[in-house]
């Protein structure tokens, strides 16, 4: 089977007896993008791969390539690959064979060309004769990617496939990744719980909770304007103001809370509502030196930990309702750092809130209940 287009999953849901793992979600993905399913452990993230891999049956719902229904289709008849965390190598054989392998299973004759030319494309033809035990595990998965993508599938899965690996060879494989994708122009459907990998390498974000999508967009949207709490503090670090739409000012809804009030993007006029600010966001007006810009969102507090991390340091700052926030300031600075104990004022601009809805327990408060 040799089918191209989009991947298409539609109202697909997975029961493993009352268990849902999966909870018909539908999704796009469009031909030759990098996708990310991004989420935990239990998530259901990795059941859907292995729905669209043919490993698991759905409950209900449709796979799709390029409008063609492959739902029931066996798995090797499917136009897709996968690759693992565990590579999977055949350790008897070595790297040529072993890119080989699928070819020949088909009955493909002459099989050097294309076996090389996919050694060239991970930059490991010169170990062509080499067997997996002397190969590095960066190398591996390399070797393990190039066996996949021989194929030629309409769609390369990737189950954890940078899980194995220490961090410093996890980040160089993640642009040796996206540069491949780039070059062969397949389509990538990448599982992973690292928000940093998918962040850096796809081109479209799924965040997934307890079976559903939370959110879908790309990387930048998805960490500007995340839309749940979930994916807020999943993907980085929040601090969320809860409280009243006050009033509105053009496109800010202006939001009263235990803290003051704060100008927050949203449309709402009325109701609770909650806002979200990234820590790095936030400046420090007696660090920086600079007067507060009359139109910026800040806040008074007391600074209670400051942790230097080389790249910035790390602030929790306590205001004057207990509430505490946490602040990343980038080390750029000369001159003198907040210290525990500093009387600080915090600002940033309006532009960079984002709303995110009222607590049910907020919104019990401020109706009464």
């Amino acid at each position: 089977m040799d089918l191209n287009g989009d991947l298409v999953l539609r109202d697909l849901r997975k029961e493993f007896g009352d268990f849902v793992a999966v909870d018909s979600i539908n999704l796009t993905i469009a031909q030759g993008s990098f996708f990310a399913l991004l989420g935990p452990s239990g998530c259901g993230k990795t059941t859907t791969l292995r729905m669209i891999a043919g490993l698991e049956t759905p409950t209900s719902g449709q796979v799709l390539i390029g409008g063609t229904d492959i739902t029931h289709t066996k798995p090797h008849q499917r136009p897709v690959n996968t690759v693992f965390q565990s590579y999977a190598l055949f350790p008897h054989m070595d790297i040529f064979e072993n890119v080989a392998f699928g070819l020949r299973r088909r009955g493909v004759g002459n099989v050097e060309k294309q076996v090389m030319d996919t050694l060239e494309l991970v930059q490991l033809a010169h170990l062509a004769r080499r067997k997996p035990g002397q190969l590095s595990g960066g190398q591996q998965q390399r070797i393990a990617l190039a066996r996949a993508i021989v194929n030629r599938p309409a769609v390369l899965l990737l189950d954890e496939p940078l899980g194995a690996l220490d961090l410093k060879l996890r980040r160089q494989m993640q642009i040796e990744l996206k540069r491949i994708q780039t070059e062969v122009g397949l389509t990538f459907v990448h599982v992973t719980h690292d928000q940093e990998e998918a962040m850096s390498m796809a081109d479209t974000i799924a965040v997934m909770n307890h079976g559903v999508v939370e959110q879908l967009g790309g990387p930048l949207d998805l960490y500007e304007r995340p839309v749940t709490h979930y994916v807020a503090n999943f993907l980085g670090q929040s601090n969320t103001f809860e409280g009243t739409v006050a009033s509105r000012d053009g496109e800010f809804a202006r939001l009263a809370t235990a803290d003051g009030e704060f100008s927050v993007t949203s449309a709402q006029s009325s109701g609770t509502l909650a806002m979200g600010v990234r820590p790095e966001k936030l400046e420090i007006a007696e660090t920086t030196g600079n007067t507060v810009p009359p139109t910026a969102n800040q806040v008074r507090g007391t600074v209670t930990d400051a942790a230097f991390t080389g790249v910035s340091t790390q602030y929790v700052v306590r205001l004057r309702s207990g509430k505490e926030v946490t602040v990343f300031e980038q080390n750029l600075l000369f001159g003198r750092r907040a210290q525990v104990g500093d009387e600080v004022t915090l600002y940033w601009d309006a532009r960079h809130s984002f709303a995110l809805p009222a607590s049910a327990a907020h919104a019990a408060a401020a109706d009464g209940s």
